[in-house]
Protein backbone atom coordinates (compact mmCIF):
# COMPACT_ATOMS: atom_id res chain seq x y z
CA UNK A 1 0.00 0.00 0.00
CA UNK A 2 2.77 2.49 0.85
CA UNK A 3 4.43 1.54 -2.51
CA UNK A 4 1.46 2.05 -4.07
CA UNK A 5 0.82 5.77 -2.57
CA UNK A 6 4.42 6.81 -3.72
CA UNK A 7 4.12 5.60 -6.73
CA UNK A 8 0.80 7.80 -7.47
CA UNK A 9 2.18 10.88 -5.70
CA UNK A 10 5.55 10.45 -7.56
CA UNK A 11 3.22 9.82 -11.00
CA UNK A 12 0.98 12.89 -10.06
CA UNK A 13 3.77 15.16 -9.94
CA UNK A 14 4.25 14.57 -13.48
CA UNK A 15 0.72 14.92 -14.27
CA UNK A 16 1.18 17.91 -16.60
CA UNK A 17 3.03 15.39 -18.82
CA UNK A 18 -0.07 13.73 -19.85
CA UNK A 19 -0.62 16.93 -22.64
CA UNK A 20 2.84 16.91 -24.48
CA UNK A 21 5.51 14.57 -25.01
CA UNK A 22 7.78 16.95 -24.52
CA UNK A 23 8.47 18.08 -21.15
CA UNK A 24 11.33 16.94 -18.98
CA UNK A 25 9.76 17.89 -15.54
CA UNK A 26 9.63 14.23 -14.34
CA UNK A 27 13.54 14.94 -13.48
CA UNK A 28 14.01 17.27 -10.86
CA UNK A 29 15.76 20.45 -10.88
CA UNK A 30 19.02 20.73 -9.23
CA UNK A 31 22.30 22.76 -9.37
CA UNK A 32 24.19 20.00 -10.47
CA UNK A 33 23.53 16.07 -11.83
CA UNK A 34 25.16 14.88 -8.59
CA UNK A 35 22.04 16.24 -6.46
CA UNK A 36 19.54 14.25 -8.76
CA UNK A 37 21.50 10.94 -9.59
CA UNK A 38 20.44 7.57 -8.23
CA UNK A 39 23.00 5.47 -6.61
CA UNK A 40 22.70 3.26 -10.03
CA UNK A 41 22.99 5.96 -12.16
CA UNK A 42 25.90 6.84 -10.83
CA UNK A 43 27.60 3.54 -10.54
CA UNK A 44 27.14 3.26 -14.42
CA UNK A 45 28.86 6.72 -14.90
CA UNK A 46 31.53 5.31 -12.97
CA UNK A 47 31.81 2.75 -15.48
CA UNK A 48 31.57 4.33 -18.79
CA UNK A 49 34.83 3.05 -20.06
CA UNK A 50 34.21 -0.31 -18.99
CA UNK A 51 31.18 -0.26 -20.96
CA UNK A 52 33.00 1.22 -24.17
CA UNK A 53 35.46 -1.49 -24.10
CA UNK A 54 33.01 -4.37 -23.87
CA UNK A 55 30.61 -2.66 -26.13
CA UNK A 56 32.85 -2.47 -28.93
CA UNK A 57 35.08 -5.16 -28.13
CA UNK A 58 32.19 -7.62 -28.39
CA UNK A 59 30.72 -5.54 -31.51
CA UNK A 60 33.60 -5.48 -34.23
CA UNK A 61 34.44 -9.12 -33.91
CA UNK A 62 31.44 -8.98 -36.64
CA UNK A 63 30.80 -5.65 -37.53
CA UNK A 64 34.50 -4.33 -37.69
CA UNK A 65 33.72 -2.65 -41.05
CA UNK A 66 30.56 -0.53 -39.62
CA UNK A 67 32.13 0.59 -36.64
CA UNK A 68 35.21 2.07 -38.63
CA UNK A 69 32.78 4.05 -41.04
CA UNK A 70 31.19 5.99 -38.26
CA UNK A 71 34.89 7.03 -37.97
CA UNK A 72 34.67 9.54 -34.37
CA UNK A 73 31.19 8.49 -33.36
CA UNK A 74 32.49 4.64 -31.72
CA UNK A 75 35.85 6.79 -30.55
CA UNK A 76 35.71 7.11 -26.74
CA UNK A 77 38.28 9.51 -26.72
CA UNK A 78 36.40 11.71 -29.64
CA UNK A 79 34.85 14.45 -27.30
CA UNK A 80 35.64 18.01 -27.80
CA UNK A 81 35.33 21.45 -26.24
CA UNK A 82 31.31 22.70 -25.98
CA UNK A 83 29.41 19.72 -25.34
CA UNK A 84 26.30 21.40 -26.00
CA UNK A 85 24.17 21.75 -29.41
CA UNK A 86 21.76 25.02 -29.86
CA UNK A 87 18.39 24.36 -28.80
CA UNK A 88 16.32 23.00 -31.77
CA UNK A 89 15.13 19.80 -33.50
CA UNK A 90 17.88 16.97 -35.05
CA UNK A 91 17.88 13.82 -36.70
CA UNK A 92 18.95 11.32 -34.38
CA UNK A 93 19.88 7.07 -34.64
CA UNK A 94 20.28 4.55 -32.08
CA UNK A 95 22.97 2.13 -32.21
CA UNK A 96 23.35 -0.57 -29.79
CA UNK A 97 26.54 -2.28 -29.11
CA UNK A 98 27.39 -5.68 -27.01
CA UNK A 99 24.73 -7.83 -25.72
CA UNK A 100 24.89 -9.92 -22.60
CA UNK A 101 23.65 -12.79 -24.91
CA UNK A 102 26.58 -12.37 -27.52
CA UNK A 103 23.72 -12.29 -29.99
CA UNK A 104 22.99 -8.95 -31.88
CA UNK A 105 26.03 -7.44 -30.76
CA UNK A 106 25.42 -4.57 -33.28
CA UNK A 107 22.14 -3.22 -33.61
CA UNK A 108 21.98 -0.09 -35.83
CA UNK A 109 18.05 1.93 -35.84
CA UNK A 110 16.30 4.08 -38.47
CA UNK A 111 16.71 8.14 -37.81
CA UNK A 112 14.36 9.61 -35.46
CA UNK A 113 12.87 13.24 -34.50
CA UNK A 114 14.88 14.34 -31.29
CA UNK A 115 15.06 17.86 -29.58
CA UNK A 116 17.32 19.75 -27.25
CA UNK A 117 15.02 22.10 -25.57
CA UNK A 118 15.08 24.32 -21.80
CA UNK A 119 13.07 23.90 -19.61
CA UNK A 120 13.24 26.48 -16.72
CA UNK A 121 16.77 27.29 -17.83
CA UNK A 122 17.76 23.78 -18.21
CA UNK A 123 19.02 22.11 -21.37
CA UNK A 124 17.10 18.79 -21.79
CA UNK A 125 17.19 16.01 -24.39
CA UNK A 126 13.42 14.31 -26.01
CA UNK A 127 13.37 11.96 -28.34
CA UNK A 128 10.29 12.98 -30.00
CA UNK A 129 8.85 9.56 -31.91
CA UNK A 130 9.39 5.85 -31.43
CA UNK A 131 8.49 3.29 -29.81
CA UNK A 132 11.13 3.72 -26.92
CA UNK A 133 11.65 7.53 -25.93
CA UNK A 134 14.18 8.91 -23.65
CA UNK A 135 13.44 12.05 -21.98
CA UNK A 136 15.04 14.08 -19.17
CA UNK A 137 17.87 17.01 -18.37
CA UNK A 138 20.82 18.13 -19.52
CA UNK A 139 23.31 18.84 -16.70
CA UNK A 140 27.16 20.76 -16.64
CA UNK A 141 30.05 18.24 -15.61
CA UNK A 142 33.18 19.29 -17.70
CA UNK A 143 34.06 21.45 -20.68
CA UNK A 144 33.78 18.38 -22.80
CA UNK A 145 31.00 16.91 -21.89
CA UNK A 146 27.08 16.97 -20.03
CA UNK A 147 25.20 14.68 -18.34
CA UNK A 148 22.26 13.39 -19.29
CA UNK A 149 19.43 12.01 -16.54
CA UNK A 150 16.30 10.87 -17.75
CA UNK A 151 13.30 8.04 -18.09
CA UNK A 152 12.40 6.19 -20.83
CA UNK A 153 8.57 6.79 -22.06
CA UNK A 154 7.20 3.41 -24.09
CA UNK A 155 4.95 3.03 -26.80
CA UNK A 156 1.69 5.11 -26.57
CA UNK A 157 2.31 6.24 -23.14
CA UNK A 158 1.40 9.98 -22.47
CA UNK A 159 3.09 10.69 -19.02
CA UNK A 160 6.67 9.98 -17.43
CA UNK A 161 7.97 8.01 -15.13
CA UNK A 162 9.25 10.30 -12.17
CA UNK A 163 13.13 9.90 -12.09
CA UNK A 164 14.45 7.31 -9.38
CA UNK A 165 10.79 5.45 -8.84
CA UNK A 166 11.85 2.57 -11.58
CA UNK A 167 15.34 1.76 -12.29
CA UNK A 168 14.67 -0.01 -15.52
CA UNK A 169 13.23 3.13 -16.46
CA UNK A 170 16.06 5.48 -15.20
CA UNK A 171 18.26 6.34 -17.99
CA UNK A 172 22.06 7.85 -17.59
CA UNK A 173 23.89 9.03 -20.48
CA UNK A 174 27.50 11.39 -21.61
CA UNK A 175 26.25 14.36 -24.25
CA UNK A 176 29.65 15.23 -26.06
CA UNK A 177 30.61 16.99 -29.21
CA UNK A 178 32.48 14.72 -31.93
CA UNK A 179 32.91 17.28 -34.56
CA UNK A 180 31.50 20.07 -36.32
CA UNK A 181 27.65 19.98 -36.02
CA UNK A 182 27.77 16.33 -34.79
CA UNK A 183 27.20 15.34 -31.29
CA UNK A 184 26.70 12.19 -29.23
CA UNK A 185 24.66 10.46 -26.11
CA UNK A 186 26.09 8.10 -24.47
CA UNK A 187 24.34 5.26 -22.36
CA UNK A 188 26.82 2.96 -20.31
CA UNK A 189 25.51 -0.70 -19.32
CA UNK A 190 21.40 0.35 -20.09
CA UNK A 191 19.00 -1.86 -18.55
CA UNK A 192 17.98 -3.72 -21.85
CA UNK A 193 19.58 -5.42 -24.56
CA UNK A 194 23.28 -3.84 -24.80
CA UNK A 195 26.36 -2.87 -23.21
CA UNK A 196 26.41 0.74 -24.56
CA UNK A 197 23.81 2.54 -26.45
CA UNK A 198 25.00 5.59 -28.43
CA UNK A 199 22.59 8.35 -30.05
CA UNK A 200 23.92 10.47 -32.71
CA UNK A 201 22.47 14.06 -32.87
CA UNK A 202 23.06 15.96 -36.16
CA UNK A 203 21.01 18.49 -37.77
CA UNK A 204 17.82 17.93 -39.38
CA UNK A 205 17.20 18.81 -43.03
CA UNK A 206 13.96 21.56 -41.18
CA UNK A 207 16.27 21.94 -38.37
CA UNK A 208 14.78 24.93 -36.01
CA UNK A 209 17.56 25.95 -34.36
CA UNK A 210 18.44 28.98 -31.86
CA UNK A 211 20.60 29.54 -28.75
CA UNK A 212 18.88 28.34 -25.36
CA UNK A 213 18.41 30.70 -22.70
Amino acid sequence: MITALVLAAALGACADFQASRQSAECVPMAANWRATATDDDRRRLRQGRDAWMEGLGQAQVRHAGAIAAEGALFDPDAALPGPLPPAGDYRCRTIKLGSPSDLLTYVAYPPFRCRIGAEGGRPSFTKLTGSQRPIGRLFDDTERRMVFLGTLQLGDERRAYQYGIDRDRDLVAVLERIGENRWRLVFPYPHFESFLDVIEITPSADSRQGTIQ
